[in-house]
Order: structure tokens, then sequence, then C-alpha cells
């Protein structure tokens, strides 16, 4: 998708987790970025995770149902860290998937 950019616009990517926590309600986005040779441009990547953080994450309890079962186990941080290779082409969250490891 091309975004138009907005002057003065603060752009947030919450990636995984959001994905994670509204079980596929939002996506996370696959970012990149096409620079225009003219004007400025100021790219942050902030990544706030604790490697030996046991808090366990996953899908809000609220948004399940019979008919929305949980995509995703209780997870850790250092989960989604550890499947970030680009084996299969899937992102770290898809490789931890419920139904695709059977679960």
């Amino acid at each position: 998708i091309v975004i138009t950019p907005v002057p003065g616009a603060l752009v947030v990517n919450f990636g995984y987790m959001m994905q994670l926590i509204t079980n596929d309600k939002f996506k996370s986005a696959y970012h990149r970025v096409l620079s225009k040779k003219e004007g400025s441009r100021i790219s942050i990547e902030s990544f706030f995770m604790n490697n030996s953080c046991s808090r366990q994450y996953g899908p809000i309890k609220e948004l399940l149902s019979e008919e929305n079962p949980p995509l995703y186990p209780e997870i850790t941080l250092k989960d989604i860290y550890n499947n970030q290779s680009s084996i299969e082409g899937l992102s770290a969250l898809e490789k931890l998937k419920l139904e695709r490891r059977g679960g």
C-alpha cells in the first residue's frame, strides 16, 4: 500500500504484539520504505524486550469465543525473538500459530 506522507506526522508500527493480543484482528505490517531523494526522513527502530523476562502474552480473553478461538499460545517476547529467522518465508509470529503447530 502506498501511503501519502502527512507533514509533521508520526507513524508507529506496533508490529507482532498488536497482532498477537488481538488474535489477528489487527495484522502487523511488513515494514519497508521507498524513500524519495527529496526531503528528510528520520526512522527509529526500538525493541522493548528483556530476554530474561518470562511474562507470557497471548490473545485478549474478551476477544475469544468458540467462533473465534485463540490462534496463538501464551508466549514470551523471547519466543518471538527466537523465531525471527527468514526460514520458510514466515514471520516469527506465524511460526508460533497454534494451527501451524497442530495445537
